[in-house]
């Protein structure tokens, strides 16, 4: 299933094999992997609540 990270990128959630909430030198980030490779991250998030509530609302639209 195709879900919608942001403007320009299509994420494929079936082969999302894991995700990371990281702390990153610009703020807060979301990672996505397939096996190793990372293959997208979202926009920065100033708290992990945040971005975890960003998260959260994104699996929502798969179910």
């Amino acid at each position: 299933m195709f879900v919608k990270l942001n403007d320009r990128v299509y994420l494929n959630f079936a082969r999302i094999t894991r995700t990371k909430i990281d702390h990153v030198e610009d703020g807060i980030r979301v990672r996505f992997y397939e096996g190793k490779d990372q293959v997208a991250k979202s926009q920065r998030f100033e708290d992990v609540k945040a971005a975890d509530k960003w998260l959260e609302k994104l699996f929502k639209q798969i179910k």
